[in-house]
């Protein structure tokens, strides 16, 4: 009988590996199989960046494939179906058109024109930025519609602010919020935090942490808990009188998110801000958990509200939590306004940095 030549081959090899073992000799039949090597890692997935279909990206160890438009939405946790999960990953990433092997890419330079891909290091912080839109040298921190912070899988310095490098884990997250609601991931605030890197990353770990148990502890007094995602009573008029009005309608920039966005101006700067328009769409910060917890970091990085600082600012130069709630709330709060609503914060505030492990500090009240 004629074998096939497959079998053939397999029977003359076993045959050959058989005289090998009788005369004590090490037979190399040919190059070993891969062992199902991982694909090479595309460019990171960013919040802020639109992906349309087609477009790759790779998050949690896995390479994904965008079917539409999108953006912001979480591969793997958007519930949508937006993504499809092409298998494992791993190594240098593709993607990006900084020039540059390994980690290593060109300083950024103000004044010189960038294309969608270009990777950049900036300098001040050291992290790597990719341009998710073309322009004429802005400065990647202050642009997030332009630019977003870039990790490097290959090894060497990341974009900041992201992923595992947060001091708050998702156990403690959990544990802090024990019955919030499923709108509020950890992954979506994990996502937010690629918009505004020096949040709980400056200064030293104890600095930190407090800054991070700040936030969440303001947080959990606004939403009851992260269980509120759009304000109780919507029938308030939030609409002031802008040149841009409110396209919305009247009634439509009620509190929303992590920190209840109200007002169409916020919702305007807001939006400019992270590269969204919220002033015609509010409903994406009742609806995106990546915008919304944006929104929530914009107001406390950017915003002194009726303060005389940030809160970002109060917590990294030691002005205290005290001063988070002043520019949150004011007098209000503040001064005898409503003391028991301020000692609230301060319980939380409280609470979570125990959760941490961190003391909280001093100046606690307003």
């Amino acid at each position: 009988m004629t074998l096939p030549r497959a079998a053939g081959r397999t029977r003359l090899l076993a045959l050959l590996a058989a005289l090998a073992a009788l005369l004590g000799l090490t037979m190399l039949v040919g190059p070993a199989a891969p062992a199902g090597a991982a694909a090479t890692c595309a460019a990171p997935w960013s919040a802020g960046q639109v992906y349309t279909g087609g477009m790759t990206a790779s998050y949690n160890g896995d390479n994904w494939s965008a079917k539409w438009w999108t953006q912001g939405d979480i591969p793997g946790n958007n519930g949508q179906g937006v993504w499809a999960d092409q298998g494992a990953c791993g190594g240098g990433t593709g993607g990006g058109g900084g020039g540059g092997t390994g980690c290593s890419y060109p300083a950024w330079a103000a004044g010189h024109n960038y294309n969608v891909g270009d990777i950049v290091t900036y300098t001040p912080n050291g992290g790597l930025y990719i341009a998710t839109n073309a322009n004429p040298g802005y400065d990647p921190t202050i642009s997030t519609w332009f630019w977003s912070p870039y990790t490097c899988t290959g090894g060497g310095g990341g974009g900041g602010g992201g992923g595992g490098g947060f001091v708050v884990s998702q156990a403690q997250f959990n544990q802090m919020f024990p019955n919030r609601n499923s709108f509020y991931t950890y992954d979506g605030l994990v996502a937010a935090l690629s918009a505004y890197p020096a949040f709980a990353t400056t200064g030293s770990t104890t600095v930190q942490k407090q800054e991070a148990a700040a936030f969440l502890a303001n947080v959990d007094h606004e939403t009851g808990g992260l269980v509120y995602v759009n304000e109780i009573d919507q029938s308030g008029n939030y609409c002031a009188s802008e040149p841009y009005g409110c396209p919305a309608g009247t009634y439509a920039y009620f509190g929303r998110g992590p920190i209840q966005l109200s007002w169409n101006f916020n919702y305007y700067a807001a939006g400019n801000a992270i590269g969204v328009d919220l002033l015609d769409n509010p409903s994406l910060v009742a609806t995106n958990a990546a915008i919304s917890w944006k929104t929530g970091l914009w107001y406390w990085m950017t915003q002194s509200g009726p303060g005389t600082m940030t809160p970002h600012n109060a917590m990294v130069n030691g002005a205290g939590f005290g001063q988070t709630i002043r520019s949150i709330n004011g007098s209000i709060e503040c001064n005898g306004g409503n003391t028991a609503e301020m000692q609230d914060r301060v319980n939380d505030y409280q609470s979570i940095t125990a959760i941490l492990g961190v003391a909280p500090g001093g100046n606690l009240t307003c």
